[in-house]
């Protein structure tokens, strides 16, 4: 029908939603039903009268007014179906800017990360949750930092899932150098590395997010004076507490515990700590997961998406001018006159 359509008209021609077509099948049954009821009504009207005197009963008005009402309805619903189906022309490109925000993930991937008080590890479990979030994305762009004792960008600020997921799925105690915890290097890590290598001069953006994932023992690298000069630059910290109060056994990669000076090193929550990271910034949130679950797609939805939005790209779209509201307003009339002309016919028949 498209083709048709263009073929006829020189225009380019589509429906937008023409799964809907499907739903003609119900006008098809609407009309043999129809159809149907008005043959067993003639058949029961001929037990009491014969064809000529029936004929006279029912009148030639009354059929003619039967049979537009019946055109009346069945091209409506027609026209309203093909209205579902967003009939559009016209194709033509415009350019359109993507708006949305600068969000970096910064994972601690520590030895500590390995614990197993959540399953499958804390790191792992990390890496579930960013993936879920990530799927909710649309237009922001997301950069990726691990940390332990130094810290390494693993993504710059990208809108490309894929370049992205390749390096969340990387992401082990292997990607950095040196071991231990050192929160406040890595917020400076991202700050010089991944918000400002964008040669921004608008000063304070805030449009940029760190959404830090750790189970916060950090080893004296001042990270809340480093939190204070993020949230200066209008960088908001969301900060995800992951593991248990009464602390666990820290293992290596090959689940043998890891021992410091002879003896077993376990690893706990600092919640004091990451809490005072996350307020150190205008808008930043603490969020203590311990030993349970988060849904961070929701945690997108409710602290991120709502936040300033700045351009991330521009690109050119295909926009087309929408034809449905001409079969809708027309499907519409014409039920409206099947209803009057329906309302006409039993005054008729009252008054008679």
């Amino acid at each position: 029908m498209e083709q048709l359509f263009e073929s006829f008209t020189g225009t380019a021609f589509e429906f937008a939603e023409a799964r809907w077509v499907l739903s003609a099948w119900g006008i098809v049954a609407l009309v043999a039903i129809g159809l149907f009821a008005s043959r067993v009504r003639r058949r029961a009207a001929r037990r009491f009268a014969d064809s000529e005197r029936l004929s006279l009963m029912m009148g030639k008005r009354r059929s003619i007014l039967g049979l537009v009402r019946g055109l009346a309805l069945v091209v409506g619903l027609m026209l309203i179906v093909g209205a579902t189906m967003r009939p559009r022309a016209n194709p033509h490109q415009e350019m359109t800017e993507a708006k949305g925000r600068d969000i970096v993930f910064l994972v601690d991937v520590s030895k500590s990360m390995l614990v197993r008080d959540v399953a499958p590890n804390r790191l792992e479990r990390a890496k579930l949750w960013i993936s879920d979030m990530v799927a909710e994305l649309k237009t922001d762009r997301v950069g990726l930092v691990a940390f332990a004792g130094s810290s390494s960008v693993q993504s710059p600020l990208t809108t490309d899932r894929l370049f992205f997921d390749l390096a969340l799925d990387e992401l082990s105690p292997a990607v950095v150098d040196v071991g231990g915890t050192n929160i406040g290097d890595a917020i400076r890590k991202c700050m010089d590395m991944v918000f400002y290598d964008l040669d921004d001069t608008e000063g304070v953006a805030n449009h940029r997010d760190i959404v830090l994932i750790t189970d916060g023992e950090d080893q004296e690298s001042l990270p809340i004076d480093a939190a204070r000069a993020a949230g200066l630059a209008g960088i908001r910290i969301i900060a995800l507490g992951i593991g248990s109060d009464a602390g666990a056994r820290v293992v290596d990669e090959n689940n043998r515990p890891v021992r410091r000076n002879g003896a077993e090193v376990r690893s706990r929550l600092d919640s004091g700590t990451l809490s005072k990271i996350a307020t150190a910034t205008p808008g930043g949130a603490y969020l203590e997961i311990g030993t349970g679950d988060v849904d961070l797609a929701n945690v997108y939805q409710e602290l991120i998406a709502r936040g300033e939005q700045t351009v991330v790209g521009s690109a050119s779209v295909t926009r087309w001018d929408e034809r449905y509201a001409m079969a809708l307003g027309s499907g519409m009339v014409l039920i409206l006159i099947e209803m009057f002309l329906s309302s006409f016919g039993l005054r008729k028949e009252v008054a008679s």
